[in-house]
């Protein structure tokens, strides 16, 4: 069944291509808390293409799963990947999760159909204007 499944889909993992470009030209970089798997190779024309980074995700393909160190790399905002824990978050930033939406865990504002609310009431100062 994973046989056909990477055969027929491109969201449960890396195709047949991607695993065969790879094994011929990719270079292992790292791997993330998530089991991603992070690689790279050359460029053909490297005065105006830099070298091509991507990820093999460890199950369902959703780019949400990519933590911020290593979205830095494979965007080509910094040269070196974030090895063993390099990367250190602002005191700022909240830890990373991904994307939930279309899940269970989706954020539904209060009053949203999804959760059984019904519309707010507007306040009573409002008063609709109407032409004389």
């Amino acid at each position: 069944m994973q046989l056909l499944k990477q055969f027929f889909t491109w969201w449960n993992g890396a195709t047949w291509n991607t695993r065969f470009y790879t094994w011929r030209k990719g270079e292992f970089v790292g791997k993330d808390q998530y089991g991603n798997r992070y690689y790279r190779a050359k460029s053909a024309i490297p005065d105006s293409i830099p070298e091509r980074r991507w990820v093999i995700y460890s199950g369902y393909s959703e780019a949400s799963q990519v933590p911020p160190g290593w979205h830095g790399w494979i965007h080509h905002r910094v040269d070196t990947p974030p090895r063993d824990g390099d990367y250190r978050p602002r005191e700022w930033e909240k830890p990373h999760h991904e994307n939930f939406t279309g899940t269970a865990m989706a954020y539904h504002p209060p009053g949203s159909i999804a959760v059984g609310g019904k519309p707010a009431t507007p306040a009573p100062d409002y008063q609709a204007w109407r032409p004389e």
